[in-house]
């Protein structure tokens, strides 16, 4: 039974249809090997999954809303790193 002291893990799962793992909820657990098995019993009951992330959610580190100014904004005057002057072939697929 979950309780306050297991700690928690975000899943994440790749998709047979896609190339990137994608968030898919929380659950708590007592060490990784058990969040992995409470991951694919919970979110690929229907086979939609062909790989399983689960990572502490202790060990996510993520930026604040309120600095994506100073987070993002430097990039939008850098053009060249975003791929505006070509055309990507449809032969490429993912991209």
């Amino acid at each position: 039974m979950a309780g306050p002291m297991m700690p928690l893990w975000e899943v994440f799962i790749r998709s047979r249809n896609g190339l990137a793992h994608k968030h898919v909820g929380s659950l708590h657990a007592a060490d990784a090997t058990l969040a992995l098995q409470a991951a694919r019993d919970v979110y690929t009951r229907r086979g939609e999954g062909l790989s399983i992330w689960v990572v502490p959610s202790t060990a996510i580190i993520a930026s604040d809303p309120s600095d994506a100014g100073m987070m993002f904004e430097p990039a939008e005057t850098k053009i060249y790193r975003h791929p505006t002057f070509y055309e990507v072939p449809d032969d490429v697929g993912h991209m």
